[in-house]
């Protein structure tokens, strides 16, 4: 794929797949070209038929060795998050907006840092994302932090202003979005780091509480 071309998923999704052929089919995504410095896809992984879904930004440098997400620091927090939030861990599904790592180096250039993904790549990787809720179906969508909100609700969502709110998302069919932080952003906190895990706490207790009735 030449840079100048759009960027876009969209030909390597197969319709009307599962998710076990999604992620076969996601292995060999080219639709930007983010693919070509990363390890591997980092599709997403939990309950096939869960019912909440949470969406973070894009796999980090563990995840992109490891082929899973949320397998590093910021996902062992938010298992505990949701574990504290009363929410079913076996119940759900674990994904991010950008499916291959973007990152720069520093130093000797064996680093590799993060860097967040533009809306170019957002876009292009949507139908991915797209076609997962498709497959799980679930209850209620939680946006993991500004850039899963921008993926889902559009370039203008600002998170600091519409978290912890039931929203529509008219791309998931009777599914509610519920944002938060992402994880990684309690981890950066300089001070009062509690105070900020319990806002994501908090919030994710707003998921739990907008499922439906057993």
């Amino acid at each position: 794929m030449r840079e100048d071309d759009r960027y876009d998923a969209t030909p390597y999704v197969p319709d009307g797949a599962g998710l076990a052929a999604l992620r076969r089919a996601a292995a060999g995504c080219e639709g930007c070209p983010l693919h070509r410095d990363a390890t591997q896809t980092v599709f997403g992984s939990g309950d096939t038929a869960a019912r909440v879904l949470l969406v973070g930004e894009q796999p980090g440098d563990q995840e992109d060795r490891r082929g899973e997400p949320f397998v590093g620091p910021a996902g062992k927090l938010l298992a505990r998050a949701i574990d504290d939030a009363g929410l079913d861990p076996a119940g759900t599904y674990v994904t991010n907006a950008v499916k291959h790592f973007k990152f720069t180096r520093t130093g000797s250039g064996k680093r590799r840092i993060h860097k967040a993904p533009g809306l170019r790549e957002l876009s292009a990787c949507k139908p991915w994302l797209l076609a997962e809720l498709r497959a799980v179906e679930p209850e209620v969508v939680v946006a993991l932090g500004a850039t899963a909100g921008k993926a889902l609700r559009g370039s203008a969502f600002r998170v600091t202003k519409e978290r912890g709110v039931p929203l529509p998302l008219p791309d998931a069919d009777g599914a509610v979005l519920v944002a938060t932080i992402h994880p990684s952003a309690v981890l950066r906190a300089d001070e009062d780091r509690e105070a900020v895990y319990a806002g994501l706490v908090a919030d994710l207790r707003v998921a739990a509480g907008a499922l439906r009735p057993d």
